[in-house]
């Protein structure tokens, strides 16, 4: 699968997503979504409370990347992928007046319905891009912390992701993401699957690859966390509407899917300490 014809199929799919937001059902048709045992489940009450219902509605993430770390008052926050702005509104309230959240989607229906949950939040220290994760619309070291939910396995070029990831941070940046791993060996009937691909299965990194990637990004302190171990049950769910043969090939991902938390931190500038260091 190339990259464009990813793009191009994410794009499809996420489009008709934010099409059909209010027009029947949880969320439309089913992309990483809608009450299946990766989507469910994410986020508190006391968070979702006070949120303008499409943007909850449209969570269609794989974890809660907001709880993975602390985001402080003034601190510029880049939500990579930000659908329908759930985790950017959530961000927007934790950096305060004095911070930044940028979302970054590329994706034209879900940056209109992002933006109009904006202003039903009334969120004046966010700001929605059109672009891609793997070319990343801000300048060098301009954010403080990255966070992602359910995107980047979704990009065919996931090293770029990673660089331009880093690129964007500061010194001492971090990035924190929810995401789906693959632990161990999956079918490539399944690696195949353009609709597993958009629904956030397909794409996934194994974990210990997802490591590596980012410590060749130039990332340290990394972190791969599975923390939602998707069962034979769980498997028969998410590929229900794959078109492939179920019976046959749930029992080979039983335990072989997980939804993980993601960190890893941008090292701080070394500082220069004799004559000739920095030369």
């Amino acid at each position: 699968m190339s990259t464009s014809n990813v793009q191009d199929a994410v794009r499809a799919k996420y489009g008709e997503i934010a099409r059909s937001v209010g027009k029947g059902g949880c969320c439309g048709p089913s992309a990483c979504g809608c009450g299946d045992p990766i989507t469910s489940n994410l986020y508190s009450d006391s968070e979702t409370n006070g949120l303008p219902a499409d943007a909850v509605a449209v969570s269609l993430g794989c974890g809660n990347p907001t709880a993975l770390i602390e985001l402080l008052p003034g601190q510029t926050v880049l939500d990579l992928g930000s659908g329908g702005g759930i985790d950017v509104l959530l961000s927007a309230k934790r950096v305060g007046p004095g911070g930044k959240v940028y979302g970054l989607d590329m994706t034209d229906e879900m940056l209109a319905l992002a933006r109009e949950n904006q202003r039903k939040a009334g969120a004046t220290n966010v700001e929605f891009l059109r672009g891609t994760i793997e070319a990343i619309p801000l300048p060098d070291q301009s954010v403080d912390v990255i966070i992602s939910n359910c995107v980047i396995n979704l990009s065919e070029d996931k090293d770029a992701v990673l660089r331009e990831a880093f690129r964007v941070l500061k010194p001492g940046g971090r990035f924190a993401v929810s995401d789906v791993v693959i632990r161990g060996d999956v079918p490539d009937q399944i690696r195949r699957s353009m609709e597993l691909w958009v629904g956030c299965v397909a794409g996934a990194l194994e974990e210990a690859e997802y490591a590596t990637k980012l410590t060749n990004a130039g990332f340290d302190s990394v972190e791969v966390e599975p923390w939602r171990v998707y069962q034979i049950e769980d498997a028969r769910a998410f590929l229900a509407e794959s078109g492939i043969d179920v019976d046959r090939l749930a029992p080979q991902v039983d335990g072989k899917i997980a939804s993980a938390f993601i960190r890893a931190r941008r090292p701080e500038t070394k500082s220069c300490c004799g004559p000739t260091c920095c030369g």
